[in-house]
């Protein structure tokens, strides 16, 4: 009995991180998401060792071969070829590359310039914050692909003014969730007791409240990748985003729509690789929002 009561005293709770995972494990569909985005990320990354041929390489005589589930497919090229001789594989997995560099780019600048933006509306308030909620009211009363068609139609088709455009309408996300969060935190005993202590604005801004920001700031740059990997796409099927030859799965659909009827593989396989890595980035999404909220976390 004795030994028992000894064993419970010393126990020690699970440290942060472990209840973290414990949380974000029951979620069955968030760790398969988990999985399949680390599985794109490690092909992203490894893509010229594990790719078979250079993306923009054309074989003569092999062009709209299909892939290797259909009858008169050539094992060379496991996925078949496009219009122009291109492996399609080679392709899809540097494709990853630039659909990844996209998403994360996005969501890197809007996020800095939303904490910077959403921190300084909440804090100084006034002019300051009646001319940073404004602007950020103008952005979102646009409709997203109009206001990025006309900031490229300004800038010019190409991969950075895609990613200029795409963190332009997102950044009023950032700042939003930001200024909020900031403003619900102010009024807390913490921050009054820091500032009675003499702690510098500076310092009670990214020390000691914007800590307590992160979590809805973690979920929302979870989802803001797979939106911006969408956004991009979408931009690259209009002609707007990366340009022939560059293999990014948005401009691979807009030089296969010719052949939907046809070739329909061409097509479908792009097309297959957004909506898989779409689907996991927000399947995961869900389970980060699950864990850092501990309203959403199961007893």
């Amino acid at each position: 009995m004795a030994s028992e009561v000894i064993a419970t005293t010393t126990a020690s709770p699970p440290s942060s991180l472990r209840a973290f995972w414990n949380s974000f494990s029951e979620n069955r569909g968030a760790v398969i998401g988990m999985y399949v985005v680390v599985a794109i990320v490690l092909i992203a990354i490894f893509a010229p060792v594990l790719a078979p041929y250079n993306p923009l390489e054309q074989f003569k005589g092999a062009t709209k071969l299909p892939p290797f589930w259909v009858q008169g497919s050539d094992p060379k090229y496991w996925l078949g070829t496009d219009a122009v001789g291109r492996d399609m594989l080679s392709r899809l997995m540097y494709g990853a590359r630039i659909s990844l560099f996209i998403g994360l780019s996005v969501m890197l600048v809007s996020m800095v310039l939303g904490v910077i933006l959403g921190l300084a509306s909440a804090f100084y308030g006034g002019i300051i914050d009646v001319v940073i909620i404004r602007i950020m009211d103008l952005i979102m009363a646009i409709p997203s692909l109009v206001l990025e068609i006309l900031i490229i139609a300004i800038t010019g088709p190409s991969l950075l003014n895609t990613v200029i455009a795409i963190t332009i309408v997102y950044l009023p996300r950032y700042v939003r969730l930001l200024r909020a969060s900031a403003i619900a935190e102010l009024s807390k005993d913490y921050v009054t007791a820091a500032k009675v202590s003499g702690v510098g604005k500076l310092r009670l801004m990214l020390v000691t409240v914007l800590p307590n920001c992160t979590a809805p700031l973690i979920v929302q740059a979870a989802l803001g990748i797979s939106d911006a990997i969408l956004e991009a796409s979408g931009l690259g099927f209009l002609g707007l985003g990366a340009q022939p030859p560059t293999p990014e799965w948005g401009a691979m659909l807009a030089d296969t729509r010719d052949l939907m009827q046809s070739h329909p593989w061409v097509m479908a396989l792009p097309g297959l690789c957004i909506l898989i890595t779409v689907m996991a980035i927000n399947l995961m999404g869900d389970g980060l929002r699950d864990a850092l909220d501990p309203r959403l976390r199961k007893s």
